[in-house]
């Protein structure tokens, strides 16, 4: 593989997998909070609705959903959406609704005395989950975060269906050049690793700031 390939083509397919896992990431952290809280409200309303989305968006394509995104919506709303925002949305409601589930387990985990004594607090809803519920979920939301944060990153790889240059759709093209798949197949599985590392890396070092908070020591 020649550098011209490697600037052109690799380089920025590397940069694109990153602004797509970053982007995504931070819907899909959006939804599975607000999905995950509402999952253990105090109103039947509200948990049948976060039920029905987590239920909707877990059991569809993000594939299709990227697709039904980027060809049926537009002639709906008359406006096109570029295949990079569409890929963002697809990813981030799909993969937020996976995360809501971590959220609502991790809530459902806290002691119940916990919450009875934000009650005896006279502490509103929303005061127990900011100043009890969440500093003490939150811990141990973030291994199942990480995990699912690496599935983010390889579930990129979708968008080089939608023709968006991300570091698959340039090994597509660097194959396509070079009329060789050894070698760029196996930098692109590098290339994949060495981010998934770093991901795993930093979700871990955040695991054991948030629970050196709460006096718990991690190994």
């Amino acid at each position: 593989m020649t550098s011209g390939l490697w600037q052109n083509w690799v380089l920025p397919g590397i940069w694109i997998t990153v602004q797509l896992t970053l982007y995504s990431a931070a819907l899909a952290t959006a939804v599975a909070f607000g999905v995950g809280m509402a999952r253990t409200h105090r109103s039947k309303a509200v948990r049948f609705l976060a039920a029905f989305y987590t239920e909707v968006f877990r059991g569809t394509s993000a594939l299709v959903l990227m697709f039904w995104l980027f060809f049926v919506l537009p002639p709906l709303l008359g406006w096109q959406l570029v295949p990079m925002w569409a890929a963002v949305l697809a990813l981030g409601l799909s993969y937020g609704a996976y995360g809501a589930e971590i959220v609502r387990g991790a809530l459902n985990a806290v002691a119940p005395a916990q919450r009875e004594a934000g009650v005896a607090l006279s502490f509103t809803p929303w005061q127990r989950m900011r100043l009890i519920l969440l500093p003490q979920a939150v811990p141990e939301m973030i291994p199942s975060f990480g995990n699912l944060a690496v599935e983010l990153l390889k579930g990129t790889a979708l968008v080089s269906l939608l023709g968006v240059g991300d570091v698959s759709f340039a090994a597509y093209l660097v194959r396509l050049a070079t009329q060789e798949s050894a070698q760029i197949y196996t930098v692109t599985l590098v290339i994949y690793f060495v981010l998934a590392f770093a991901i795993t890396r930093s979700m871990k070092a955040l695991e054991r700031k948030t629970k050196a908070n709460l006096g718990v020591v991690v190994k």
